[in-house]
């Protein structure tokens, strides 16, 4: 991540939209801006093998669900905001990960500049490819500033999107026990 160069950006960003990088309130806002950068686009050409190659052996492949987890992502094509939370439902094949490696997952894939819809797909393609998984089922239910504040405007409105991979392709009882357990009206 080039700091200097987030800097100088966010400066000339200040000035073409009419204001003083000099007045009190903005001139340590670069800076505030370049670290903030480092930390909300920290996923940038990360994967979630590290995370997802520690796990445990079990004895059964009962499924899995982690819900509700929160996350916040940046639109790729505002450069604004968009959040909620992820829920990750998979069926193991002899191995399952810890449960915060899942949120783990959830922040690598997050943290850059995203599409939740693409989002959605790159935490189930990893619990796949990683975990080794018989499936996986991902949903998740974001608000998007880019929405809220511009464009149309509309507060309060989620966008919902889910992916299935393996087992979960073919089997609808095993979609629908997810939906159930999520609380979710499919």
């Amino acid at each position: 991540m080039n700091q200097e160069k987030i800097k100088e950006a966010i400066t000339m960003l200040i000035e073409a939209v009419g204001e003083d990088p000099n007045r009190e309130g903005l001139v340590e806002t670069p800076d505030r801006i370049a670290r903030m950068y480092t930390e909300i686009f920290a996923g940038i050409n990360q994967t979630a093998e590290e995370h997802l190659s520690k796990s445990f052996t079990i004895d059964s492949n009962d499924l899995v669900i982690e819900r509700d987890i929160p996350f916040y992502s940046m639109c790729e094509h505002h450069f604004l905001p968009f959040y909620g939370k992820a829920h990750i439902a998979y069926v193991p094949n002899g191995k399952v990960a810890g449960l915060s490696k899942l949120v783990r997952t959830v922040d690598v894939y997050a943290k850059k500049p995203q599409l939740q819809e693409k989002l959605t797909a790159e935490i189930g393609e990893a619990i796949m490819k990683y975990l080794g998984a018989q499936g996986v089922m991902v949903i998740i239910e974001a608000e998007h500033l880019c929405m809220n504040m511009r464009g149309v405007k509309r507060p309060g409105t989620k966008t919902v999107t889910a992916m299935k991979d393996g087992i979960f392709k073919d089997d609808r009882s095993l979609v629908e026990d997810v939906y159930n357990l999520l609380g979710i009206r499919a």
